[in-house]
């Protein structure tokens, strides 16, 4: 069984130790960013963005714990931000912890964020997934998630 449980201030730089690393790469990849400059990107994208860290004002930041025996144990993160007006969520980050990876985890805790959503009358869930992550694509096709465009990028002036 997979919980959603919301992020505490203790988890949150273990958190950020994954997250910054993994976001200045997909920077680096997608956008052709050497790493330095991907990197305090990916820094200031966070810091603007979570302010106040677990605590920021409509953002929503979560433990995937899996409870399917005795001892819980954290497998992953997910943030979030819900617009109530839209009734939507567009999710920032979805990560299933390499060690826990490829048991189905990723696809039961989207199964378990879409009853919560749907629970909480929110209608539809957004997010954009790199081109090259062919592993998250596959997960988020799988649960019916569907391409509703194409993000293009690119370097002028060089």
């Amino acid at each position: 069984m997979i919980l959603l449980r919301p992020m505490r201030n203790t988890e949150y730089a273990a958190y950020l130790d994954y997250f910054i690393p993994d976001y200045a790469a997909e920077i680096s990849a997608n956008y052709g960013l050497p790493g330095p400059a991907s990197l305090a990107q990916a820094k200031r994208e966070v810091a603007e963005d979570l302010p106040d860290g677990v605590d920021t004002q409509g953002q929503v930041l979560l433990c995937l714990i899996d409870a399917s025996d005795a001892c819980e144990k954290l497998v992953g993160y997910l943030w979030y931000k819900p617009d109530a007006e839209m009734r939507s969520v567009f999710i920032y980050d979805f990560h299933i912890l390499a060690s826990h990876q490829g048991r189905g985890l990723g696809k039961r805790a989207l199964e378990v964020l879409e009853s919560d959503l749907k629970d909480k009358g929110f209608e539809q869930i957004k997010l954009r997934v790199a081109e090259d992550n062919k592993r998250a694509r596959h997960v988020y096709e799988v649960t019916g998630f569907r391409v509703t465009g194409v993000n293009m990028s690119k370097v002028i002036g060089q």
